[in-house]
């Protein structure tokens, strides 16, 4: 780069300091609480012993309540276990973590397990995406977008009472068709109905993880410049660089939520009862 004079001890002094700096970030405490949060997993390989291997790197970001997103922390480990979870989300509530009351990741059973024992008085919202691509496996190819239109008129009830009803609906349509289908849709209604007791405002950010993957996507594209990383250290050293940029990045930013929308979290609302949108499947010709 044209620089001269640097000798590698002052090379290492500011490493150093950078380390010292993503540690504190790394082990910060967390204050408040926090309604919201999102946990996801990428995977990048790290020398381990003279052999590469695959490592899973935990992220967590939430929501606290003044609406405003925060990098809550990170891991590395060798999978996504659901002792490796665990430890993770632990050591989240030991530096803090509180208030949690929606939690949305996908269905891995390892971490729906953590997050039943560590997180016990919050809710789960499986990511709708994911949701849906499990169904649609099981409906032939030529139906798919049939089925999709239908799944899509459940999250389109104003309420989650209507949309219950709807996914009933939509149930009793397919189930003579596509079983396999019809069983996933009705086993996983709890799980991809649940953001819908929040405030109607948050539904679109929290029934999804758009949030965390456009965190990953930032992630992927640096560590994917680096390749193989030489040892874990160095993937802490890089990673948490890069989560401490986009964090002090959402401090300027605008916030998530409104703090109107928040308050209602927490302040009783009353119940509005709404009817379905009527919904049926095109006959089979």
């Amino acid at each position: 780069m044209g620089l001269t004079g640097i000798d590698k001890s002052q090379v290492s002094r500011i490493c150093k300091g950078l380390d010292e700096v993503v540690q504190e970030f790394r082990n910060r405490p967390l204050e408040g609480r926090y309604p919201y949060i999102w946990l996801d997993a990428l995977y990048l390989k790290v020398r381990q012993n003279h052999r590469i291997v695959n490592l899973a790197l935990v992220i967590a970001i939430g929501v606290n309540e003044l609406g405003e997103r925060e990098v809550l922390g990170f891991g590395l480990g060798g999978s996504e276990t659901e002792a490796f979870w665990l430890e993770f989300l632990r050591s989240l509530v030991q530096r803090g973590l509180t208030g949690v009351q929606l939690v949305i990741s996908d269905a891995h059973e390892g971490l729906k397990a953590a997050i039943a024992q560590v997180l016990s008085g919050a809710s789960w919202q499986r990511w709708r995406v994911h949701f849906m691509r499990n169904l649609l496996c099981h409906i032939p190819r030529g139906d798919q977008a049939m089925v999709a239109a239908a799944l899509r008129t459940i999250f389109a009830q104003p309420s989650q009472e209507a949309a219950r009803r709807q996914l009933r609906a939509v149930y009793e349509a397919m189930v003579t068709r596509w079983p396999k289908a019809a069983d996933v849709q009705i086993d996983a209604e709890n799980d991809i109905l649940a953001y819908m007791i929040f405030p109607q405002e948050h539904w679109k950010r929290i029934y999804s993880n758009n949030v965390l993957e456009r965190l990953n996507k930032e992630v992927k594209r640096r560590i994917n410049v680096v390749g193989v990383f030489p040892d874990e250290p160095s993937v802490i050293h890089l990673v948490g660089a890069i989560l401490q940029e986009q964090a002090d990045e959402w401090q300027v930013t605008k916030r998530y939520f409104s703090l109107e929308s928040m308050r209602k979290l927490y302040e009783p609302q009353p119940l509005i009862m709404a009817e379905m949108i009527p919904f049926t499947l095109a006959p089979v010709h």
